[in-house]
């Protein structure tokens, strides 16, 4: 049976479980946020006086004159020099590394070189430890089962 449009079998829907939570509106400005901001065409240029009431204002062109191209063909190659300028002197004042075997020596190869050297030093120690060790348990072997000294069990 149907009672108040809901029907007994029918599980609870979502919106009614919690009515307290307001939906938002669209357009609707977060904290912390601002409105975007609403921009319009410019209207229309009015004929001035100067210009004449009676003759149109002549539209500008959508291209690039050919002085303007011209000027920016003129600074582009000014820039273009001045940047190889700035990377011929920066070559210059730079002194190439070179590494152990005469190669040029980059930054990789530097620290690669540093990181050979503490594993070089790192198994230098093993080998003293463990040859430590060896002659420590020989010596424990001599004194307990070749002279008997220290007697077991």
């Amino acid at each position: 049976m149907v009672r108040d449009g809901v029907d007994p079998g029918e599980p609870p829907k979502q919106e009614a479980s919690n009515p307290a939570m307001a939906k938002r509106a669209r357009g609707s400005v977060r904290p912390g946020q601002r409105r975007p901001i609403d921009r319009r065409p410019a209207p229309a240029a009015a004929p001035t006086a100067a210009s004449g009431a009676s003759t149109p204002a002549a539209p500008r062109p959508t291209g690039l004159t050919e002085a303007e191209t011209a000027r920016a063909a003129e600074l582009e190659t000014q820039l273009v020099a001045e940047e190889r300028a700035a990377e011929n002197a920066r070559k210059r004042t730079q002194q190439p590394r070179t590494g152990r075997d005469g190669g040029p020596a980059g930054t990789i190869a530097l620290r690669a070189e540093t990181e050979y050297a503490y594993v070089a030093r790192d198994i230098r120690d093993i080998v003293r430890i463990v040859a430590l060790l060896l002659s420590v348990l020989f010596g424990l072997w001599i004194v307990i089962d070749v002279l008997k000294i220290v007697p077991i069990g």
